[in-house]
């Protein structure tokens, strides 16, 4: 069997919250390099106008939607929007909230906002998103985990909660929709050096090596590139005998 077979992406329409920067800009041009055609998501117009030139002057195809997903309702329609340029194939949801904060700090605002943006918004996407797939007889849902949802820390009590019921959202409805051949897996990363984490990077790049150095068995960040290869698998039909499942790229945490 042909490699483009197994993992190639030609035909198919790819959605990726989150897709502005950071792993989900990196998981965009990995499905737009299988041959995926890809829509963008970001909060700003032109957000993701950097990374859609980037799939465009490498042969891909990219359209680019705006959506808060911090407004109630706001997954649901991002759907909708998608749908009216292509059918989605492939949803990746990618993008989140995290706010770091011990549970005694943890503000009422600061829950809800995680709550929405973590577990609504993935509620809203999957109602809408999962009926359609099916319909279609063909689906693919790659949620973006994270090792928290295994393994939490304290400073991050509330994104590492919400982490966790994300991954049971996925696997119940992995199960309802297993007959379908819609599929929906967890991609959950380690420590990533992306922007999120860049603030403590800069502020002091001598304690952030120390850190890193004993964080897991490779003694190093991951980098965005290196969850692309995870995402092409669960995205194609490459991952056709398997739902429901996480893969954690840690670095061996």
């Amino acid at each position: 069997m042909r490699l483009e077979t197994v993992f190639g992406l030609k035909g198919r329409t790819a959605l990726v919250t989150g897709s502005s920067r950071g792993i989900g800009a990196a998981i965009a041009e990995g499905l737009a390099g299988a041959g995926a055609h890809v829509i963008l998501h970001g909060m700003k117009t032109g957000g993701a106008a950097t990374v859609r030139q980037r799939i465009i002057d490498n042969g891909g195809t990219a359209d680019e939607l705006v959506s808060d997903l911090s407004e109630p309702g706001a997954g649901r329609s991002l759907i909708e929007s998608a749908e009216a340029i292509a059918p989605v194939d492939i949803l990746v949801i990618n993008a989140s909230a995290q706010i770091n904060a011990v549970l005694e700090d943890l503000t009422p605002e600061d829950l809800s906002f995680q709550l929405t943006v973590n577990l609504g918004s993935t509620v809203d996407m999957l109602q809408s998103a999962l009926p359609r797939m099916a319909a279609r007889r063909w689906g693919r849902v790659v949620s973006i985990g994270s090792i928290n949802q295994l393994r939490p820390k304290g400073i991050v009590t509330a994104y590492a909660a919400t982490k966790a019921a994300q991954h049971n959202i996925i696997q119940s409805q992995a199960r309802d929709y297993a007959k379908d051949n819609v599929l929906l897996n967890t991609l959950a990363p380690g420590l990533v050096d992306t922007d999120r984490n860049a603030g403590r990077r800069d502020a002091d790049p001598e304690a952030w090596a120390d850190y890193v150095r004993t964080l897991n068995w490779m003694g190093r960040a991951g980098q965005p590139e290196e969850m692309v290869g995870a995402a092409i698998f669960l995205s194609s039909q490459a991952c056709s005998f398997m739902t429901g499942e996480s893969i954690f790229l840690t670095g061996g945490y």
